[in-house]
């Protein structure tokens, strides 16, 4: 009897243990897993892409995520998202955050929360040199390819309506179909532009045309309503940014040594402690 009453009262203990699991805050959750599992893109460089060498995934969204975990003093895990899947997987849970080329939307803020802006970009085409295409006014009845689900895919159809818009599952496919002349343009932002040029065996072929057609500031995909977990991930990129870590990561990927070289012209809104 008295190992029946044990029994039952360790089989309490650990239903507590999970229930209180269940309704904690993500910082709880992630502590008591011991690992931060990050949404990230697999096929945007250099954002988040595969190493042909080591195939691991590497990125300037990777390094942000690994300086978070780094400060909870947890293990990485990445999961690969794309435009259309990233908001998704986070409410389900498949994630404790994004970091994958997000612009911070206020319809977006229906669903889920965001930090502060770690990355400041503006959304442009690319195109094959000599197309006659230098600005979104060329684009009137040509076919156009960019990301299902992205902000770029709503961007291009209210600055060019007389363009056909073709979205494909990631920014490769479309730019794919440019290599192939499928698409007359591949339009995003400016850094994945660059990043899809530099990546192909003849980037001297390709040109990234015209004015921004809109703002693009990436926030840090959170869940909703969890501001303890949120707040975090705002100190740590404040501290990143007042330490100069960011700077040196921001180098890393876009620095005047690198392949993907963009002056850094923006500045970190930074709260004080």
């Amino acid at each position: 009897m008295k190992k029946f009453f044990t029994s039952i009262l360790v089989g309490l203990a650990t239903i507590m243990m999970l229930s209180s699991l269940a309704f904690a805050g993500k910082l709880e959750q992630i502590k008591a897993r011991g690992k931060l599992i990050a949404g990230v893109k697999d096929a945007v460089v250099p954002f988040g892409y595969v190493d042909e060498k080591t195939n691991q995934l590497v990125g300037f969204d990777v390094d942000i995520c690994r300086y978070i975990a780094n400060k909870l003093g947890v293990k990485l895990e990445l999961k690969p998202v794309t435009s259309a899947t990233r908001i998704p997987m986070l409410t389900q849970g498949s994630v404790d955050l994004v970091a994958a080329t997000m612009t911070h939307k206020f319809s977006r803020d229906d669903v889920i929360d965001f930090s502060i802006t770690y990355f400041m970009d503006g959304q442009k085409i690319l195109v094959k040199k000599g197309s006659g295409i230098k600005s979104v006014a060329d684009l009137a009845g040509k076919k156009v390819g960019t990301s299902k689900g992205s902000t770029s895919e709503k961007n291009i159809k209210k600055a060019q309506p007389k363009c056909k818009v073709l979205s494909f599952e990631g920014y490769p496919q479309a730019f794919l179909a440019l290599q192939q002349g499928k698409v007359a343009a591949v339009t995003t932002d400016s850094t994945i532009l660059l990043g899809l040029k530099n990546s192909a065996p003849n980037p001297d072929e390709y040109e990234i045309v015209g004015d921004y057609i809109s703002a693009e500031p990436y926030g840090i995909g959170l869940p909703e309503n969890d501001s303890d977990f949120r707040d975090f991930v705002n100190r740590c990129l404040v501290d990143m940014w007042n330490s100069g870590e960011y700077q040196k990561i921001y180098n890393k990927w876009f620095g005047p040594h690198s392949k993907f070289h963009l002056p850094l012209t923006w500045k970190m809104e930074v709260w004080p402690y």
